[in-house]
């Protein structure tokens, strides 16, 4: 097998056109509860019921009248009241009338405006506007349907629903929405130095984070974690283990994909008959990150230190699960913010930091976290994003502005 070493930007290109193409597979849906739908993708559409607002809305406290009875200095005589929820049942507005109304309510038949109370002085039922203040046709009011038609699409299938897409499927009436099924993610680590968590490792072992963080991640990115027992340092057992999970429609590995004398994983990939399209990637951490398919399922091989594992799985196996959940605009996450502090650069390599992003108002400002590599769990869990430091950037100067990727 040749080494298929890549930039980190080359790298993202070839996940990007393998996602592209898992999206135009058939998936299953299901029809579940409105707020257990967070989260989740969705898989048809959800559309207005009716026109939104089905009426026209006063978006202020004031006065329904008409804008043209607000340029003369003469009172309107206020002939009613209407809050949200009521509507008026009297005649049509007439010219020099008007009606007091809060924010939500239907605008009444012959009102063309609503002026803020902010604006008016009311005494014995007389209203009159501020001196110098004026009134355009249809301020303060949305027009019935303003926001959306009936049968409208509210929310596309393929949206990954937020709690802001939830609200608007309420109001539709949804009390059940269709979903796609969330495709079922093994993850498989090895290492003979690895103990379960609730051991105590002797000197020369460490517990095994890798499948909890995965798990972890592949839940935020809404798939079904199956974790599968640790397979040790052997050829034929890391066969056996890739088989177990024939029937996931992703393989997550940790370790094994280094250059060590035990390093088994791509060679009991090679027997299985896989497919490569990357073996590394030139990252730091990560760089050893594997990227193939074989006859069943797309899979990754992602280094065995922990920080390295969480870095490649944000960068490269969050954007195919995201596919594989039937979302068509989820990856990996950045953002702009200002170095706290001077950096020295690495060529050739783009390096992600552990950082703390402090997300201020007027400009966010990342600072790295002192660290001791990629097995440094302590430090990386301080972080908040990490910093990115572009293979051709050069030494970075502080207040600089720089990418930084999301957790």
């Amino acid at each position: 097998m040749s080494n298929l070493i890549l930039t980190y930007n080359e790298a993202a290109d070839v996940i990007r056109q393998h996602a592209r193409s898992l999206l135009q597979a058939k998936r299953t849906t299901e029809s579940i509860p409105l707020l257990t739908s967070l989260n989740r993708v969705l898989a048809m559409p959800i559309l207005a019921d009716r026109d939104q607002p089905p009426f026209p809305r006063s978006t202020r406290d004031g006065y329904a009248c008409r804008a043209e009875d607000l340029q003369t200095e003469k009172p309107l005589r206020i002939i009613g009241q209407l809050r949200a929820g009521e509507i008026w049942q009297g005649p049509a507005l007439n010219s020099g009338e008007a009606i007091e109304i809060m924010t939500g309510a239907p605008v009444p038949p012959g009102a063309d405006c609503v002026v803020m109370v902010e604006h008016v002085a009311v005494e014995e039922e007389l209203l009159r506007i501020e001196a110098g203040r004026a009134l355009a046709t249809g301020e303060n009011i949305v027009p019935a349907g303003a926001e959306a038609k009936s049968e409208s699409v509210i929310v596309p299938a393929g949206t990954r629903l937020a709690a802001s897409h939830i609200a608007a499927a309420a109001a539709c009436g949804y009390a059940n929405i269709s979903v796609y099924t969330r495709p079922r993610i093994a993850i498989l680590v090895t290492g003979d130095e690895l103990v379960a968590i609730d051991h105590s490792p002797l000197t020369h072992q460490i517990r095994n984070s890798n499948s909890y963080s995965l798990a972890a991640q592949v839940i935020i990115a809404g798939g079904e974690p199956v974790i599968l027992p640790v397979a040790p340092d052997d050829e034929a057992k890391i066969e056996a283990a890739i088989r177990s999970a024939a029937s996931c429609d992703l393989l997550l590995m940790s370790g094994g994909v280094s250059m060590g004398k035990y390093d088994f994983v791509e060679q009991a990939l090679l027997s299985l008959g896989a497919e490569f399209f990357f073996t590394g990637a030139k990252i730091q951490p990560g760089r050893p990150v594997v990227f193939g398919r074989l006859p069943q399922q797309y899979f990754f091989g992602l280094p065995g230190n922990p920080v390295s594992t969480m870095v490649t799985f944000l960068l490269f196996a969050q954007p195919i699960i995201a596919a594989l959940s039937g979302s068509e605009t989820d990856g990996p996450r950045f953002a702009q913010a200002k170095l706290s502090h001077s950096l020295t650069a690495k060529p050739n390599l783009t390096r992600f930091l552990p950082a703390h992003i402090d997300f201020k108002i007027d400009a966010p400002e990342a600072t790295v976290i002192p660290w001791q590599g990629s097995g440094d769990l302590a430090s990386t869990a301080a972080a908040n994003g990490f910093v990115v430091a572009p293979a051709s950037s050069g030494d970075l100067a502080a207040g600089e502005h720089v990418s930084v990727l999301l957790v």
